[in-house]
């Protein structure tokens, strides 16, 4: 059996989704699938579009927009919350 030659390798590419499902997109912007859900409801976040017949996605666009517009919080994570002992950064 003859082994590929390691000059004939071929590129990489790293293609960027369009759209996400709700699943996704939630993880995304780091909040569950409820706390997206609650805040399109109430026009907070942006709203999905509409893809095909019973099927819809979020924009990235749209997405990376609406996650850049926050306002920076003033409120620190709590002590436990690192990923070291006592929660000290590791």
């Amino acid at each position: 059996m003859k082994r590929p030659r390691t000059t004939d390798a071929q590129p990489v590419f790293n293609i960027r989704p369009l759209y996400l499902a709700r699943d996704h997109a939630a993880a995304y912007l780091a909040l569950s699938v409820g706390t997206l859900d609650n805040l399109v409801a109430r026009g907070d976040a942006p709203k999905p579009r509409k893809l095909s017949q019973g099927r819809v996605g979020w924009l990235v666009d749209d997405l990376d927009a609406w996650g850049r517009a926050r306002p920076e919080s003033d409120i620190l994570p709590p002590v436990n919350s690192g990923l070291g002992r006592a929660g000290k950064p590791l």
